[in-house]
C-alpha cells in the first residue's frame, strides 16, 4: 500500500475539474486490479471529508493509469474493508 501526497485531477461527466490529493492506492489480487482512494483538496474538515474510490491499470512506468469506476458491490466492500485498516492504522500512529 502506498500513501503520501499526490494529487490527481479528475473530470466529472460535465467536464468539471476537481484537484484532488491521493490517500493511497493498493493492488488486490482478488481482483487484479488497482485502486486509489482520494478526496478533494479543498475539503477542509476532517470529519466531512468524502473519500471516492476507483480501480486504475497503472502504464507501463507503473503510475498514472486511466480512473475506472467500481463494478462490483463485492469491490465495494474489499475497498470499505481496506480504507477502514487504513484509517485505524493512521489513528494509531497519531497515539
Amino acid at each position: 500500500m502506498e500513501h503520501g501526497e499526490k494529487n490527481i485531477t479528475i473530470v466529472d461527466d460535465k467536464g468539471n475539474e476537481q484537484l484532488c490529493e491521493v490517500l493511497f492506492t493498493f493492488d488486490s489480487d482478488q481482483f487484479n486490479k488497482s485502486y486509489v482512494l482520494y478526496y478533494p483538496v479543498e475539503a477542509q474538515d476532517e470529519e466531512e471529508i468524502e473519500i471516492h474510490a476507483s480501480s486504475f491499470i497503472p502504464n507501463e512506468n507503473g503510475e498514472d493509469g486511466e480512473l475506472m469506476p467500481i463494478e462490483t458491490e463485492e469491490e465495494w466492500e474489499m475497498i470499505e474493508e481496506t480504507l477502514n485498516t487504513f484509517l485505524a492504522d493512521e489513528e494509531e500512529d497519531e497515539e
